[in-house]
This record gives structure tokens, sequence and C-alpha cells, in this order.
């Protein structure tokens, strides 16, 4: 495609040379991700990898991204040339890096803190490297910053555009005033050290690729990787069936009123030309559910690009095909002061809506809906043995939604939520607490002739000290839906002491902060994914198999599938199954 471009410019660029600087564009911002991670002091950074990092050019475009979080890179289309332009680049010398994350200048929610700077050759600028990471703690009324609140004040410190580098030194006195406001100082302290040495890495690395090919051939071999992932993007569009796709959808819980929060979207395809529209979504509310626009954005950027070919590049050339329509106000669009901490739980809902919405058009390559929330779950807790106050982040897996010839994963992360889940061991190294159970939930996938993935329950126990903890979350109403007669999967559960007698036990919001005595637990149970297709078109030896592992109990078999298991030899019995499914056909008809 690089040789087909027709003009004098395009004919200077060597395929293969193309393919090597394209590669190590992208290699640059790898490297960055690999630097970060390794050098990353908590969990959340090093080893759920929740962060990301770019490479833009002088022109503040997006050029190459590591895909470490789907979720981030789309505000980072926004938040780079903005903030760039509200600091001014004849204020940035060589050396400097800035840091900001302001949600209503082109961020997300203020723990995704991003740390930026110029790259020079030379004297003369190449282009700017980006890093964002999810802080643990960024102050505010709540440990670890996912507490629901009423405005944007209350949900830590908010971060312009300010130098945190100065020439390649520490601005210790912005450093310090930022630190002031957070509860896990050291931890922090590594996190932004780590994007900073990022940054450092992914400077050197542009340097020797300028110094390699020289200014112009670089600048015009970035030119070309924009303009092929272009004509690529436009070629990808078109291959979706045009007409407009439609869906609503909605939020369970605001954290303060029992009026669900509505979603709606159209999606209108002609030729090369996209459009997302999301007139008809709530008002703002003054409640943890608001998403930025540069959070919606990334939602339409990551579900067309998880409809195009795999080795699609994305860069400008893919963001600028990306037209939307999000009126200010809304809960797809929040402006100050609205809080947005929980703008995560909308922008992954809106996510499986899109998909949703496809699936008329494309029931092959869509997904039945998956747990579509980011599932936070945050504590704070101060180590008697040396008063460091401890904070911890992570956002849990659920069921994935079944596909057109497979099942759903079970516990994985969904749509543009790329991290890992914690492992218990190293929770339990760092914090004075304990992990008391980690398991997949039986029954709680969507039936489905390719059944949903199952949900996942996490147990958090304080043996010895008071701790603070906050779920931030959603699916309190309804599981999962299912898709083209398939069912929903087991809806999510919140649980204060759930197996102590000698505890109280109550069952939570999917949205609150509470303060736990020594002794206590907290049960965070994720959802099923829906299934794809009627669940008694399900293969029955499936279904066993299902049943042997422990995932899918008998009785749910036979009311669900219609396929009816031997209890003592662990085989199908077919004309029980046969008669089984007649019924369950006839009573689907019937209603």
């Amino acid at each position: 495609m690089v040789g087909s471009h027709v003009g004098s410019e395009a004919q200077r660029i060597d395929p293969i040379q193309f393919e090597v600087v394209r590669s190590a564009l992208t290699q640059v911002a790898e490297e960055m991700a690999a630097a970060l991670r390794r050098s990353a002091y908590s969990t959340n950074v090093k080893t759920r990898q929740d962060f990301s990092c770019a490479f833009f050019d002088r022109n503040g475009r997006p050029i190459s991204q590591a895909f470490t979080q789907p979720v981030h890179l789309g505000s980072f289309v926004e938040l780079i040339p903005t903030s760039i332009k509200s600091y001014g680049a004849e204020n940035l010398d060589p050396g400097d890096m800035l840091v900001v994350n302001n949600p209503f200048g082109g961020g997300s929610h203020l723990n995704d803190v991003t740390v930026f700077g110029p790259v020079h050759h030379n004297g003369e600028l190449v282009g700017y490297v980006a890093s964002l990471a999810h802080h643990v703690d960024v102050g505010g009324g709540a440990p670890a910053s996912i507490g629901p609140f009423q405005e944007i004040f209350q949900e830590g410190i908010i971060i312009p555009p300010v130098k945190l580098v100065k020439k390649g030194e520490m601005n210790e006195d912005v450093f310090k005033l930022i630190l002031a406001q957070i509860r896990s100082k050291r931890v922090t302290t590594g996190d932004f050290r780590a994007q900073v040495a990022s940054n450092t890495v992914g400077a050197r690395r542009l340097v020797d690729l300028v110094e390699k090919y020289g200014v112009d051939d670089f600048d015009r071999y970035v030119a070309a990787v924009v303009d092929y992932t272009d004509r690529r993007t436009r070629a990808e569009i078109a291959n979706i069936p045009d007409g407009v796709y439609g869906t609503e959808g909605f939020l369970d819980y605001d954290g303060f009123s029992d009026k669900v929060v509505n979603l709606k979207v159209e999606i209108t395809v002609k030729g090369e030309t996209i459009f997302f529209d999301f007139d008809g979504c709530d008002p703002q509310r003054r409640a943890p559910v608001n998403s930025t626009k540069a959070m919606t954005f990334s939602a339409c950027a990551y579900a067309l690009r998880a409809l195009m070919a795999p080795d699609m590049p994305v860069n400008d050339g893919f963001y600028k095909h990306i037209k939307m329509n999000a009126e200010p106000g809304t809960v797809v669009h929040a402006v100050h002061p609205a809080p947005v901490v929980g703008g995560w739980e909308t922008q992954v809902r809106i996510n499986d809506m899109l998909f949703k919405a496809f699936s008329t058009g494309m029931p092959e390559k869509i997904a039945a809906s998956t747990k579509a929330m980011m599932a936070q779950a945050g504590f704070g807790i101060i180590d008697r043995e040396n008063g460091e106050y401890h904070c911890n982040y992570e956002a849990l897996a659920g069921g994935y939604g079944g596909r057109s010839t497979s099942d759903g994963p079970d516990a994985v992360q969904q749509h543009g939520q790329n991290t890992e889940n914690a492992p218990v061991e190293e929770v339990e190294s760092h914090f004075p607490m304990r992990v008391s159970r980690l398991s997949l939930i039986e029954d709680s996938e969507g039936p489905g002739k390719f059944r949903g993935g199952l949900g996942m329950r996490r147990d958090y126990h304080f043996p010895d000290d008071p701790a603070t903890f906050t779920v931030l979350s959603d699916r309190d109403l309804v599981g999962p839906q299912g898709i083209f007669g398939g069912q929903a999967g087991r809806k999510a559960y919140y649980i204060l002491n759930p197996d102590d007698p000698n505890q109280m036990q109550r069952e939570l919001t999917s949205k609150c902060v509470i303060e736990l005595k020594p002794g206590e637990t907290v049960s965070f149970q994720t959802p099923g994914g829906g299934g794809y297709g009627p669940p008694w078109e399900r293969d029955p030896a499936a279904v066993l198999k299902d049943v042997i592992s422990g995932k899918v109990n008998r009785k749910r078999a036979r009311d669900f599938y219609g396929v009816v298991i031997e209890e003592y030899a662990n085989t199908v019995n077919e004309p029980a199954t046969a008669q089984a499914r007649t019924e369950l056909t006839n009573s689907r008809t019937s209603n």
C-alpha cells in the first residue's frame, strides 16, 4: 500500500525502510512501557500494567503507542495537544517535562496522571514523549481516591500542566506540593520517577532514530506512517456495512440516587465515514458516573479499532476519522465541576453498547455483553509497624460475553481494559491484609449456545487493623445481557462479611466507602458474561464439561440448557435431554 500512493513525495518512500521506521517508532513506545513497568513501585503499575506510553510529533499528533491500556489512548489524543497549547511549546526547553491530570482539558479521572515532555535534536523540536499511569492515590476524600463524591474537588488533587522536570532535574517545589496531597508518598514517588525514566528512555531512542535517518527523512517517514494509516482506516470503515446502528443502555446506580443513568448511541456508517452520536444521554450528575469527552472518545476509538484487521496501526491517521457528538454537560461529556472518578464505569458500558449496536450488521464479529464495568476496588490502611499509609487499587476481572463460535473467557478484563489481576502473593506481601478467597463463581455464566464467561470472587480480609475500603463499580440491578437468544449473566454482588456468623453481614452498593473494623471482610463478586445464541442449542458435551469442571451445576444444566446429566456416571442422558430441550423450545415459543 505504501508504494501504491501516487505523488512525488510518496515515490521517495522506500517500502522496506518504511516498515523499518514504522516498527522502530512502535518499539520506542514499547520500550518506554517496559522501562515504566520495571521501575515502578506500585502493584497497579508494575504488575497490573495500568499505564500507557506514546510518541507525538512536533504538532502534537499521536504517532505510536504502546497498547498497555487502550482506554487511556484516546485520552492522549486530546490531552497532549491541549496541554501543549495551554502551557506554550515555546516555554519548554530540552529536558523539561510537564505533569497534568486535568479531566476537563483532555484527561480522564484524576488518578490517571500524565507526564510528558519535548524531544529535541541539536536544538530542534522532534516531538513529544508521554507516559500515563493510574496512581494508587491522588488525595481526596477516601484512600485510593476512587470514592463516590459529588464534585471534582473532593476526588483529589487537580493538576494543570505544570513543569515537573526542568532541564533534566526534578522540580522539587512542584513535586513536594503534589506529594503533600497524597497518602501513599513512597509508592507515588517511585511511580512518578518511573514515568520520568520512561520518557527519558523514549527521548533517547527517538534521538537515535533522528541521528540515523536525519531530521528530514525522519519527518517524511513519520508523515508516511500517518498517511498509510489514513488510507487503511478509510478502507476498513468501508468494509462495515452502511447503515444506522443504534441502541440504549444504562448504569444501574449513580452512587447517590435510585435513578438509573440512561445512555443512548446512534452510529452512522456511510462509505468511508463513521459518526458516533450520543444525543439522548442523561445530563451530568452530582455523582461519580460522568465520563469526560476524552473517555467517551476513547470508547469510540476502541470499538472501531476492534472491528479492524489485527495489524492495523493506530495513530493520527486512524483517530482523525472518529467523529462524534457528545453534548457538553451530559454524562458522556462532563464539564467542570462534575465528579468524574467513576467515568470509566460509564465508558466501558458505552463500549458494550457500541458493540451491541454493531451486532445487527456484523453478528459474526460481536460478542454478547461483558462485565462492562471497571469493577474498581481500593483500600487504605496504616501499617502499625512503621506508620506508613498504604493505599491499594485494582480493577477486577469478570466474565466476557459469548461469541459466534466460542464461549466467553472466564474472569478476564474486557474491551479496552487490558490490565492484569493483582497476584494474591504480591498484595499480601505489601499490605497488612489477606485475600481470603479468590475463585470463579459457579453458575454465573450467561447461558447460551456459546456461554458467557464466569465472574470472579475476591475477598479482602483485614485481620488485625482497621481499614477504609472503597467499591466503585456497577451491575447492581441486572447482569450482562445475552445476544441472539442468549441469556444474561449473574449480576455483581458486594458483600460485607459474607461467611462470618460472628460479624454483621450486609450487601453493599456498587459505589460506597466503608470503615472496616479488625477482622472484617469485603467480598467483591463480579458478573458473568452474557450468552450468545439459544442455550438449548449448546453442544451437550460442552455442558457436561462445564458440569464436571464445577462451572455449572446439574440443575442449571437441565433448567437452562436442557441437558440431563446422570448424577453418578457423569454422562449425558440423551433421551431425557431430547425431551428437556423440546420442552425448553416449546416454552420459549409460547412466551
